[in-house]
């Protein structure tokens, strides 16, 4: 990759332009797994986050600055993302896209098995990671970069000849776990680890979510996963971003209320995202990420707040 050409060209554009005031300008870096396919999330107010391809996606990003805007911060929130890729196709496609401003605050992850022809192998991963890593804080030194470490597939682990067959539900999210850590061990400008992947089996093992689709969904519990038993449901994705709320801002996921305005928009229940908030606290608090805070937002849904938040 001719990263020190590419360089140019971006500094030659971003010399000439200019930036909106905000007090953080994040970045999303994804496949659809950021921009929530297979949900009612891929579209959701896409016109509070800047979608730097143009193909009109909300997804993981919304829902994010959704948070952020209740939480009293001031956040600008664009998002650059490609099915079915991983890093390596940003750093070949992408970087006069992403170069375009310097941001404050970028999350990314890679393929959802690490690597498309090897499944667990970070390596390719932990290169990439790095690369944009170096890219990144070309742009901006202080650019702090966080790594979404993503869920255990159903379709991996209960369907045979799959490469976590017959394991745990929970190995999967374990495995991709470990890759992360390792990238965000070498590669440069990255804070932490979103633990994505643990907040769903957290969720599993609470009993809010069922472990497995393939023979029906228990009553009274969620599917995390949507109806490929891949990609996320409208439950996975807005545990995601809880997560990525909770590990950016350091603020406890479950100050936002269970009340929350993207919630009760999306049609979940009270109980539903209580259950969600505090999976995403647990996990962040064992990551050393957040500390337990009070409820900083109304008790009670207005309609109108929610929708006026847009």
């Amino acid at each position: 990759m001719k990263l020190v050409s590419a360089l140019l060209a971006i500094f030659t554009l971003i010399s000439g332009a200019t930036t909106a005031a905000a007090d953080t300008d994040v970045l999303f870096i994804g496949n659809s797994f950021t921009f929530g396919y297979g949900s009612a999330t891929r579209f959701y107010r896409a016109d509070t986050v800047t979608d730097l391809n143009n193909e009109g996606i909300g997804g993981v990003p919304a829902l994010f600055k959704s948070f952020t805007d209740q939480a009293g911060l001031d956040y600008d929130v664009s998002l650059e993302t490609r099915g079915g890729s991983g890093l390596d196709f940003h750093l070949e496609n992408k970087l006069g896209v992403i170069g375009r401003q310097p941001w404050d605050k970028v999350v990314m992850h890679g393929y959802s098995t690490l690597d498309r022809d090897k499944p667990g192998n970070p390596n390719t991963l932990v290169t990439t990671a790095d690369q944009m890593g170096e890219f990144l804080q070309s742009i901006n030194p202080d650019v702090e970069v966080y790594l979404t470490s993503t869920w255990s597939r159903a379709d991996l682990t209960y369907q045979p000849d799959r490469p976590w067959t017959g394991k745990p539900i929970a190995q999967m999210a374990l495995d991709v776990r470990a890759g992360y850590d390792k990238a965000a061990a070498s590669a440069r400008g990255v804070k932490s680890v979103n633990a994505v992947g643990e907040a769903w089996t957290r969720a599993m093992e609470m009993g809010l979510a069922d472990t497995n689709p393939y023979d029906g969904i228990e009553q009274g519990k969620i599917d995390l996963w949507t109806y490929d038993h891949y990609h996320a449901s409208i439950f996975g994705y807005y545990l995601e971003a809880l997560v990525v709320f909770g590990n950016l801002t350091g603020m406890d996921p479950r100050s936002l209320g269970d009340n929350e305005c993207s919630a009760y928009e999306l049609g979940m229940s009270r109980p539903q995202v209580k259950a969600l908030q505090q999976a995403a606290f647990d996990q962040l608090e064992e990551d050393g990420r957040v500390s337990p805070a009070p409820l900083v937002l109304p008790k009670s849904v207005n309609p109108e707040r929610c929708f006026s938040a847009r």
